[in-house]
């Protein structure tokens, strides 16, 4: 299941009244939007927009029947389980790092962003940026990894000339294991211009 389906998934089961339905729906053989909404007290549209999310994940059927010359739908359980299970690694696409490595970056000339270091240390402790602008603007405080703050130690500076990720990674002796964490800080200061790559 991927992460955005099992966000939905957990959205609907995350309803106060979703234990509730669920039990109407193993009771019942099959029932209908108006009649659920009736017997747990909710809005009809309620009841419907939960059914049908149901139905869109695969957990209910829903089956046109007309009564009175009117059509509606009713619902049938279709799983007696619901198991959401996220396969996490395949957030991470390593390839799409490994390529990263490549990139030629340094310290971009007045980002306005200070790094902060401790005193007599080989690595930066915090970087330090404002987002928005005039009033609006909020300083945002980025605490760094050991490993990260290395890498940022031997960054270039803007007047120095670009170097690839994977020198700076050298230089700054950080093992192969880390280099997910050196990419994604690079992404985020990147992303606020506190990095420019060549």
């Amino acid at each position: 299941m991927d992460f955005k389906t099992a966000s939905r998934l957990g959205s609907i089961i995350s309803k106060d009244y979703a234990e509730d339905f669920f039990k109407l729906l193993v009771i019942y053989q099959d029932i209908s939007a108006s009649e659920a909404a009736s017997r747990l007290n909710l809005h009809i549209s309620t009841a419907q927009d939960f059914l049908e999310g149901l139905n869109s994940q695969g957990i209910v059927s829903k089956k046109e029947v007309i009564e009175k010359k009117r059509p509606y739908f009713r619902y049938t359980l279709k799983k007696k389980a619901v198991t959401i299970t996220i396969d996490l690694v395949v957030l991470y696409d390593k390839q799409e790092y490994q390529d990263r490595l490549k990139w030629r970056i340094r310290e971009k000339k007045n980002s306005g962003a200070i790094f902060k270091t401790f005193s007599k240390s080989d690595f930066i402790s915090t970087v330090h940026f404002f987002t928005g602008e005039g009033r609006t603007r909020i300083e945002r405080k980025v605490n760094l990894t050991r490993n990260q703050g290395k890498f940022l130690y031997y960054l270039p500076f803007p007047t120095e000339p670009f170097l690839s990720v994977a020198n700076i990674i050298k230089k700054a002796e950080i093992e192969e294991s880390s280099i997910p964490e050196i990419l994604d800080i690079i992404e985020i200061l990147r992303n606020h211009e506190i990095i420019e790559k060549s």
